[in-house]
């Protein structure tokens, strides 16, 4: 198996994975990397035969030869049912948001990637802040099952959530209904404003959605190496690198971990 530039220097850093871990992620004979297709930041764009194209992809694919591995996307239209395979065998490892609720059953790397996570408001409204959202009475459309969403679930305390199939679902709920705001990432808020006559993001942000690689805790002997390879991938400039080559704005590289 030819290995990349990129791939050879982080290898070079993290040294030949343990056997353990080798088997641990190729019990298919093959490293099967979950995606999520609706995260249009990590997977940007589709190869010539459809198969996913984009940050999270690239990433995978380093890592599949850094291990020795071939590689096989097993995609997902969102991220609820990556989460929920995790204790069918579908995947080996997957590339999705960090969430405590997901950590029951998925053991997760630090960040790679962060990407903000704001309220876009009608033009009528009065608020300023993403803190004065969560008031009685004021009632918030959010995508279902996202790593953002499953966030609110936890932190609201005042406003009630109306949540929506995927983004569009939590769109057409904002709009039919006159809801009081939309949560979103702020690049698909930023699409979003543009189409909805007077309707502005509120500055700052509620959360920032923590992009991991994560794999299921069966397979939990692997996870320290996964680490060290995100560490890697980090400090090196790759993350940066597949950032600027696939021409993604609203992601940020995740500050390296100790």
């Amino acid at each position: 198996m030819t290995m990349s530039a990129e791939a050879r220097q982080i290898a070079a850093i993290i040294g030949a994975p343990p056997k353990a871990v080798r088997q641990a992620l190729s019990r298919h004979g093959v490293l099967r990397a979950g995606i999520n297709l609706s995260n249009f930041l990590l997977v940007s764009s589709r190869t010539a035969d459809g198969g996913p194209a984009g940050v999270s992809p690239d990433m995978a694919a380093i890592l599949a030869a850094c291990l020795g591995l071939p590689l096989t996307y097993v995609p997902y239209e969102s991220p609820g049912p990556v989460a929920d395979a995790a204790e069918r065998d579908e995947w080996d490892i997957a590339l999705i948001g960090a969430e405590p609720q997901r950590a029951a059953v998925i053991d997760f790397t630090p960040a790679y990637t962060e990407i903000e996570a704001t309220y876009l408001v009608p033009a009528s409204s009065t608020l300023q802040s993403v803190v004065e959202v969560d008031q009685k009475g004021r009632r918030i459309a959010v995508a279902g099952r996202t790593a953002y969403g499953l966030w609110l679930e936890r932190n609201i305390q005042a406003a009630e959530l109306v949540t929506g199939e995927g983004f569009d679902g939590a769109y057409r709920h904002f709009v039919d209904q006159k809801l009081d705001a939309l949560a979103g990432l702020r690049p698909k808020l930023i699409e979003d404003e543009k189409t909805l006559p007077g309707s502005r993001m509120l500055p700052g942000r509620f959360m920032a959605v923590q992009q991991a690689l994560g794999t299921p805790k069966a397979s939990g002997i692997a996870i320290d190496y996964l680490r060290s390879f995100v560490s890697a991938a980090i400090r090196t400039g790759l993350v940066g690198r597949l950032i600027a080559r696939h021409g993604v704005v609203g992601l940020s590289v995740a500050e390296a971990t100790p």
